[in-house]
């Protein structure tokens, strides 16, 4: 089978008996023109490390290709222009389950310099799939008096159900807007109408393709954007602009692990994470493993490891003083993790341990509230 790369973006196939070949001189491809600026708005840092938004389709080749500059950018979504003018930082070229600490502490760096030489606020461009866990671990170690967007894309520039341009339009608006902590900024619906703005220490990816795949868990999104009128709401609750002095605080454990428990888990399992410094469970319901784990995780914790149990319900918190099992536990020496993400717990847990080494104090700020990771109150959810 051959495949045709259409000029609407679509892909056609058809039996190679079918084709004639025909030799062509390659085709020149026309610089794009240079997009003016607009000296008089604000400056906004576009910092790249990847992933569908930052890309566009390449007709002579078919394939999609990233863009490394403003001109690309504003190019190929011209909506920005009128809402800011742009710096682009290309910090990465990755597919995002490719994202690791070292990476998230120079993003970190780098937005931070950013925010240092004056940007009114940042866009990172990234990968939606692991996009909630960079998020997260950008709001733990930078504060930040101006907002910090997450931005990414579910489907590419060639489709025409692309979200792309849209989601990019409200990450600017919002960039500019009073906001002034880390966030997400995706479809709220499958429609071309308004975005969500999610906080980055409360968000989830919920499904692999729709356009609306990400969610506000344990809070409602702390903000909206009408993407026609370029309007942003803010909630009651946002962290507004300047209310925080900039601060990097970039250390980070890499040594933790995040596991789930299952039926029948054998305690062997645990072995492996012998030596980790950080460990966090997605336990059952309130918090639960098998009676058969806890001789083990008993002997982590001893050994110095950090254990901290989250849930693997979407909704709810942990509470391990209801049955014999979660008592068990907490003699066993595990922390319970409230309702922490358990992606953000990991998150957190590796920002602890890489700026607290007393176990003690650790295991206290495991259970703080920091940058709105966990809640008082939990909402049913459903």
């Amino acid at each position: 089978m051959a495949v045709i790369k259409l000029d609407s973006g679509y892909n056609l196939g058809v039996p190679p008996k079918s084709c004639t070949l025909a030799e062509r001189p390659a085709p020149v491809l026309a610089q794009p023109a240079e997009v003016v600026q607009d000296m008089n708005l604000p400056t906004l840092a576009i910092v790249s490390t990847g992933g569908t938004i930052a890309s566009r389709i390449d007709y002579r080749t078919g394939s999609v290709t990233s863009q490394f500059n403003a001109n690309d950018i504003l190019t190929a979504i011209p909506g920005l222009v009128e809402i800011a003018r742009y710096r682009t930082v290309p910090l990465a070229t990755i597919l995002s389950e490719n994202m690791t600490p070292a990476i998230w502490q120079e993003l970190a760096r780098a937005v931070f310099k950013e925010i240092h030489d004056g940007a009114a606020g940042i866009i990172v461009t990234h990968g939606t799939d692991t996009m909630a866990y960079s998020a997260a671990a950008l709001s733990f170690m930078i504060d930040t008096p101006v907002p910090i967007v997450f931005v990414g894309s579910q489907r590419s520039a060639d489709r025409p159900s692309s979200d792309n341009a849209m989601n990019a339009v409200c990450a600017a608006a919002v960039a500019t807007s009073d906001l002034g902590e880390v966030v997400v900024v995706m479809h709220e619906t499958t429609n071309d109408d308004v975005c969500a703005i999610h906080r980055g220490t409360r968000v989830r990816k919920m499904h692999t393709s729709r356009r609306d795949a990400f969610r506000s868990l344990g809070i409602e999104p702390i903000g909206r954007v009408e993407f026609l009128a370029r309007k942003v709401t803010l909630a009651k609750d946002a962290v507004k602009r300047n209310t925080t002095t900039a601060a990097l605080h970039d250390a980070l454990d890499p040594h933790c692990a995040l596991i789930q428990f299952y039926p029948g888990m054998a305690p062997e399992v645990l072995k492996a994470y012998e030596g980790y410094h950080g460990l966090i469970i997605a336990g059952t319901g309130l918090g639960h493993t098998s009676t058969a784990l806890i001789p083990q995780l008993r002997r982590l914790v001893e050994s110095g490891t950090l254990v901290v149990m989250t849930s693997q319900c979407m909704h709810g918190r942990v509470c391990d003083r209801v049955y014999d099992t979660g008592r068990d536990l907490l003699g066993a020496g595990v922390i319970e993790g409230g309702d922490l993400l358990p992606e953000v717990a990991l998150v957190k847990l590796m920002w602890v341990l890489g700026n607290e080494k007393d176990r003690t104090r650790a295991a206290i700020m495991m259970q703080e509230c920091r940058k709105g990771e966990c809640t008082r109150r939990s909402t049913h959810g459903l």
